[in-house]
């Protein structure tokens, strides 16, 4: 039986890790800390929170008195570090928060492991979870790799880049048994609505004008978060300790022809033909600051090395979580009473 600790697992990716490993690993224990910001919602969790094996735990990453605690008291065997502020526009408003979050919070972590397990590493592991933006911009060609150079243009991943250092560092210099993967764009269901892909779904479905950055040109890489929680597990137990892996979906598509996607399957779903959806309420909007052309993550090594791949088509995947957000109004609802109306974040770093 192991002790494994998630962090950030009321969140949107975090969240399907909690249940898969809730699910697939009946015999061991899985703690879910998560500090419930506007983003964690136990409402995501609601169809295994009274698993036997699962359990909550609220706290900050940020508290080093209350992580030392917690590793002291529940001896931990693995780390799954999903816990980040993690939306670029709000990084940009309040860049104080993400390097909180972001490093110290991981600091913590991996101090707290450290001490918790000293020599006796064999069997544990300190998963941490990063991003392909700590690699800053692709130009028209080629891709990101587990060495390409380090170019964070953000806030948000200057701040993610400084926590894939130290974790690192924590395997140089003191042997934290750290793995580090950087996933390329997630999509699917439980996704916080500030995100393109729900908050165009959830604007698409109301025929409201869709806010599309510059000329839409910008290009990403998209994964379905249930093949991300696979690479997760392929990584977590075949992955090699000091190892950094890229995680990707084979799936380069600019935000325009996502929206585009989008409009096309709204439309077959709507039914009333009082809401038009298509793809003239697109509206070219003033774009983000800073923000990168182009990604694209080669993830040949897991493939090889892990034997992993990505399953799910964009198209299929698409549909699904489109009809996931028609079938969950009052999820989205009740973020909109809590937290989130679907306004612009971000722009010349004021929250609007």
């Amino acid at each position: 039986m192991r002790k494994l600790l998630i962090t950030g697992g009321a969140g949107f990716i975090g969240s399907h890790v909690v249940r898969r490993f809730v699910k697939q690993y009946p015999n061991d224990q899985i703690f879910n800390l998560d500090k419930l910001t506007y983003a964690g919602n136990l409402e995501n969790l609601k169809d295994i929170d009274q698993s036997g094996n699962y359990h909550f735990i609220k706290g900050d990453i940020t508290d080093t008195a209350f992580i030392q605690n917690l590793f002291e008291t529940h001896q931990f065997d693995g780390v799954i570090h999903l816990a980040a502020e993690s939306h670029v526009d709000r990084s940009i408003s309040n860049p104080m928060e993400f390097v909180l979050t972001n490093v110290i919070g991981t600091v913590n972590l991996l101090e707290a492991a450290k001490k918790a397990w000293g020599s006796n590493i064999e069997g544990k592991r300190f998963y941490h979870i990063s991003t392909d933006e700590v690699y800053g911009a692709l130009g028209e060609t080629g891709f990101f790799t587990e060495t390409t150079p380090y170019d964070p243009h953000s806030p948000y991943s200057a701040s993610k880049a400084a926590a894939d250092h130290m974790a690192r560092a924590y395997f140089k210099s003191v042997a934290v048994p750290v793995i580090t993967t950087h996933c390329s764009n997630n999509y699917g269901p439980f996704q916080f609505p500030e995100k393109l892909i729900p908050l165009m779904i959830r604007k698409a479905s109301r025929g409201e004008e869709l806010p599309v950055y510059g000329d839409g040109g910008n290009v990403r890489d998209w994964i379905h978060v249930s093949d991300h929680c696979s690479a997760l597990c392929a990584a977590l137990f075949k992955g090699v300790p000091g190892s950094n892996y890229l995680i990707g979906g084979r799936c380069a598509k600019s935000n325009l022809e996502v929206v585009h996607e989008i409009i096309d399957i709204v439309k077959e779903m709507v039914p009333s033909p009082s809401r038009a959806v298509n793809r003239e309420l697109v509206r070219f909007v003033e774009d983000r600051p800073g923000h990168d052309r182009r990604y694209e993550v080669d993830p040949t090594r897991i493939e090889k090395e892990l034997g992993w791949r990505a399953k799910t088509s964009f198209r299929e995947g698409l549909r699904d979580t489109v009809q996931w957000y028609f079938d969950h109004e009052e999820w989205i609802r009740g973020i909109e009473h809590k937290s989130y109306l679907g306004q612009r974040l971000g722009l010349r770093g004021i929250l609007e």
